[in-house]
């Protein structure tokens, strides 16, 4: 069965981008970015994939990208209505009506959506980009967290998980840390 994976960046002090959407603080090394690159290129979006050369490149891990319109709403604003050409892009919202053939965009209940995805026949994962109100309310059925921590505190700003106390217990799976300080971690939900 295909898994839905939350692969998101947070700063040191547990948030995934300030107060007005900012996320021009995460940064990295060479290392990190190459690690990025050969092991997370799917979660690109089509303009970097270009920058980098790697606009063509076979998918490795996900074939399908999930947001909210939050996550959504900084491709359209570059006027780009498609940033994931490469994968089928999935957007909730209530409010937006798609601008692009190949951006479903839809108000159905996220849980059900990613119940159907994950249970289609498929050797390649789901892709959870955001933001913390869609994951807080898929958060049942993420299979794995992969966290890419940044050396930087912000003080304020939008949390991974838009929720009330809600405590679920996650195991950690896998842990590599670059220089200057950057990590990324991997979880998955523990089982009693």
């Amino acid at each position: 069965m295909r898994q839905l994976v939350y692969y998101v960046a947070l700063t040191l002090d547990g948030f995934i981008a300030g107060p007005q959407d900012e996320v021009d603080f995460f940064e990295g090394s060479d290392e990190y970015t190459q690690h990025m690159i050969g092991n997370y290129s799917d979660t690109l979006p089509q303009h970097g994939r270009e920058q980098l050369g790697i606009g063509q490149a076979p998918l490795t891990r996900f074939d399908t990208v999930v947001m909210g319109r939050r996550t959504y709403d900084p491709a359209l604003q570059m006027g780009i209505a498609s940033p994931y050409p490469h994968l089928r892009q999935i957007v909730f919202s209530r409010s937006l009506y798609s601008t692009d053939p190949e951006v479903l965009i839809t108000d159905a209940d996220p849980r059900r959506v990613i119940r159907a995805l994950k249970n289609e026949d498929s050797p390649l994962d789901i892709y959870l980009a955001g933001g913390g109100q869609l994951a807080a309310s898929l958060l049942p059925e993420i299979d794995e967290i992969i966290i890419k921590r940044y050396p930087v505190f912000i003080g304020s700003g939008i949390r991974p998980f838009g929720t009330d106390f809600a405590p679920k217990q996650f195991t950690m799976t896998k842990s590599i840390v670059f220089d200057p300080g950057n990590s990324i971690t991997s979880f998955r939900p523990t089982t009693v």
